[in-house]
């Protein structure tokens, strides 16, 4: 593990730090300061020349300031002359938009692929994309990895499978539902809904059977959390005697914790590709850690061994 570099951005100090003593490599520093204006100032404060460094930056939060940061960091290391450059984005910011839905709108997916790439990074690691084609919007290697395995494994340790059911919140979750599903051998519901407005959107139908049983809602985003509040009282409604909510990137905006601690669900999972500020953090709330998977995936990488094995969770018997 020798000329390895670990460096933590702004926006991802505490998974970084995870990450940091599961592989016992100590951060690199890296001096980082705002000027008066606003402006980022980013200089790496270690020898990075030919080496493997891997920058460690979820662009959540302050999106735009953690995405710029980002980029300045990258090309401090390009101009560095640094070896490789990977990025381990556990969530990439603007992804919700990957394709044009009304007429002069922007793919913003696309432009964050082209503003990474143009900036010099070798590599990107990723958890949980809002749609698997943003993988070929990048002319660099992409792993996506994927939350649900988390969710299958705390689940299975704490549930009984004959009282579970898997739903989808909407259409477009049904591929995760039923992965997580087919992994823990359950049946699936899909709520349809309709979405009006951006953060907004109102229950239509509920496909399949949820009375009686405990509601697992698998989603890969809660932003504001009216969404997923709307779909766990929907299932409550048509009978489901608990509702657990898991949610990969806890964005937790604006009025979601209050729309989540209201709402019927006795627990939320949480992962923490995104940090999770304590105050956020109510009482139903639960956070799993995606470090030893991050953790597997830089040390997998940087010996240039295959990443197959972490890809498979097929085998029911392994989930992580």
């Amino acid at each position: 593990m020798n000329k390895l570099h670990l460096i933590a951005g702004s926006a991802s100090q505490d998974l970084a730090k995870k990450v940091s003593e599961l592989l016992k490599i100590p951060l690199t520093g890296i001096e980082d300061k705002r000027f008066v204006n606003g402006e980022i100032y980013i200089r790496v404060k270690s020898k990075v020349r030919g080496d493997d460094v891997y920058v460690i930056q979820s662009l959540a939060g302050q999106v735009n300031d953690n995405l710029m940061e980002l980029l300045i960091l990258i090309d401090a290391l390009k101009r560095s002359s640094a070896g490789r450059i990977n990025l381990i984005c556990p969530m990439l910011c603007y992804s919700r938009q990957d394709r044009k839905a009304e007429s002069r709108e922007p793919i913003t997916a696309k432009l964050v692929a082209d503003l990474l790439s143009v900036a010099g990074a070798d590599r990107l690691v990723t958890v949980d994309l809002h749609a698997d084609q943003i993988q070929g919007f990048y002319d660099i290697p992409v792993d996506h990895f994927v939350g649900y395995p988390f969710f299958a494994k705390y689940i299975k340790k704490h549930y009984s499978k004959k009282d579970l059911v898997i739903v989808s919140p909407d259409i477009g979750g049904v591929k995760r539902a039923n992965k997580l599903a087919d992994l823990l051998g359950l049946k699936i519901a899909i709520i349809d809904k309709v979405r009006r407005e951006h953060n907004k959107s109102e229950v239509m139908h509920l496909v399949g059977e949820v009375k009686g049983k405990i509601a697992v809602i698998i989603d890969d985003i809660i932003d504001t959390g009216g969404s997923i509040a709307n779909a766990a009282e929907a299932v409550k409604a048509n009978g489901a005697r608990e509702v657990i909510i898991c949610g990969t990137h806890a964005l937790l905006s604006g009025e979601a914790v209050k729309n989540l601690e209201e709402c019927c669900a006795s627990k939320i999972l949480l992962t923490d590709t995104v940090p999770i500020l304590d105050e956020k953090k109510i009482g139903k709330i639960e956070v799993i850690s995606v470090a030893p998977l991050l953790a597997k995936v830089i040390k997998r990488i940087h010996l240039n061994r295959s990443l197959g094995e972490l890809f498979k969770w097929e085998d029911k018997k392994r989930v992580l």
